[in-house]
């Protein structure tokens, strides 16, 4: 295991002892091709079948359905083309939830790019499909015609950011009465929860349960419809071309037998860690939220996110502290958009930190990234000047006329009134942050929104994507008012967007 506290776990985790030993022995007796009939090959063929047995069972799925992939990555994507091709005279429809990994996604949008249909199905706040509302957009080929129905519905087991656990058997269930394949990307909780039932195609990552990188796994039932998406190779069942990683492979499942076997007492034991982390960082931090579903969770992720924090500068402070976390955050040098995850959910996306506990975490690490914590987001906040006194308002607004404002004061798609915007002819506090990315536009808000009066609004400039949530999510925060969004050149803008807050707080 790692020697410094390792919160990262739902990105890879620690190789587990039980891997680095059927690894070590697998280079000296696995290393031949298992396709070759001397006897070097046939000792790695043996390895190669017992390995099978062994992921087939954790799974519950037959030897003969389970294949071996270069990684979880690849095992979604040949998994989501190989349904669709094998589907394809049923029809070119995809169906997936809104907060699917992105390598099913970037796999949506080669569908769709070759002319495929794909219907995303949205989340509530928690992060949880509804599967009544995926079964809602099935589209029965026995109703809608050969060619017309929908090919393959694909759900994650538990998400990779918030760790939210999906209505997976319901689901499944569902798909099965409408005659739909359903594959399950069960990559965030294989090895540490049992695998539901009733899925087509399954796939999962080994290195996200403490076996080696470069290992994946795709199942597919017998008698699912399915067509390799990559020219024909005899390995592998003709799903997976390239020579096996014997000696990775062995590890792979020697690590998830071993970590299945632990998963019931040490579940127990990252749930209740976790559950202390989601309690007191509410209480050690001010301005923060805990999101992912409460209960229905995989049993060693929590997610929180951190108003007026860069999450990049956050990851920064606590890994100089000497803690591996990761961020979904907007605000990291990966992306400059929100996460797809966040955003379906509509929680705030700005300092958005991740704990994933691996298998054997010390609760005194977490203690000490408890006690770390708070330190170092007081130190990413102290120099944003929240502590400042409110701004004077404008004695008239910039550029507001009564008209002007009636126009802001309505929807945009349908001219109707909005609820708490400014009335015409009222006094609006304008702050541009327009070319500033989160959480610019937050913090701007929260030093400015003082200098007016109970029931005064500011609009707020913006062409950052994430305003659209984070400021909205403020709003709930701190008890204010979001009044919608008009064109910001209502408001003097040369681009963007203005977000309307009211304040309500005394």
């Amino acid at each position: 295991m790692a020697c410094v506290p390792y919160f990262d776990a739902a990105s890879t985790a620690p190789l587990h002892p039980v891997a680095r030993q059927a690894l070590t022995a697998a280079l000296d007796e696995g290393w031949a091709d298992p396709a070759r009939l001397y006897r070097d090959g046939r000792r790695a063929r043996m390895l190669l079948d017992a390995a099978r047995e062994t992921a087939a069972e954790v799974l519950g799925a037959r030897a003969d359905e389970v294949s071996f992939t270069a990684s979880g990555t690849q095992a979604v994507q040949l998994g989501v083309l190989g349904a669709l091709a094998g589907n394809r005279r049923t029809g070119r429809h995809l169906v997936h939830s809104a907060v699917e990994h992105s390598s099913l996604l970037h796999a949506a949008e080669v569908h769709a790019a070759a002319g495929g249909e794909v219907t995303e199905v949205p989340v509530d706040r928690l992060g949880r499909v509804d599967a009544s509302r995926l079964a809602a957009v099935l589209r029965p080929a026995a109703e809608h015609g050969a060619g017309r129905g929908t090919a393959l519905a694909c759900l994650q087991s538990a998400n990779h950011e918030v760790g939210t656990v999906q209505p997976v058997a319901e689901a499944a269930e569902l798909c099965a009465a409408a005659g739909v394949p359903l594959l399950v990307d069960a990559a965030q909780s294989a090895g540490r929860l049992p695998v539901p039932g009733g899925w087509s195609l399954l796939a999962a990552s080994a290195h996200k349960w403490g076996g080696p990188a470069g290992v994946g796994v795709l199942a597919v039932r017998k008698g699912v419809r399915y067509a390799s998406p990559l020219p024909a190779d005899e390995r592998e069942r003709g799903r997976v071309p390239g020579f096996v990683n014997v000696p990775a492979v062995v590890a792979a499942a020697a690590s998830l037998r071993a970590v299945r076997q632990e998963a019931e007492a040490e579940n127990a034991r990252l749930h209740a860690l976790v559950e202390r982390i989601r309690a007191r960082v509410p209480q050690l931090v001010p301005d923060v939220e805990v999101v992912g579903d409460p209960v229905r969770r995989l049993p060693h992720v929590v997610t929180f996110s951190c108003l007026y924090v860069d999450g990049e500068v956050l990851l920064t402070e606590l890994d100089r502290a000497g803690f591996a976390v990761s961020s979904g955050s907007s605000c990291t040098s990966s992306t400059l958009t929100p996460s797809h995850v966040l955003k379906a959910m509509g929680v705030l996306t700005e300092g958005n930190v991740r704990v994933s506990l691996p298998f054997g975490a010390e609760e005194a690490d977490v203690e000490r990234f408890l006690a770390v914590l708070p330190d170092a987001v007081a130190a990413v906040r102290a120099p944003l000047g929240l502590d400042a006194p409110p701004v004077t308002p404008p004695a008239a607004p910039p550029v507001e006329s009564p008209a002007a404002a009636a126009a802001a004061a309505a929807d945009p798609a349908t001219g109707a009134p909005v609820p708490g915007a400014a009335v015409p002819g009222s006094a609006v506090m304008v702050v541009d942050t327009l070319g500033r990315r989160c959480p610019i536009p937050v913090i701007e808000l929260a030093k400015r929104i003082g200098g007016v009066p109970v029931g005064g609004t500011v609009a707020v400039l913006s062409d950052d994507e994430a305003a659209r949530l984070d400021i909205p999510a403020w709003c709930g925060m701190r008890g204010e008012e979001y009044a919608g969004e008009a064109p910001a050149a209502r408001y003097g803008g040369d681009r963007g967007t203005a977000y309307l807050v009211v304040r309500r707080s005394g």
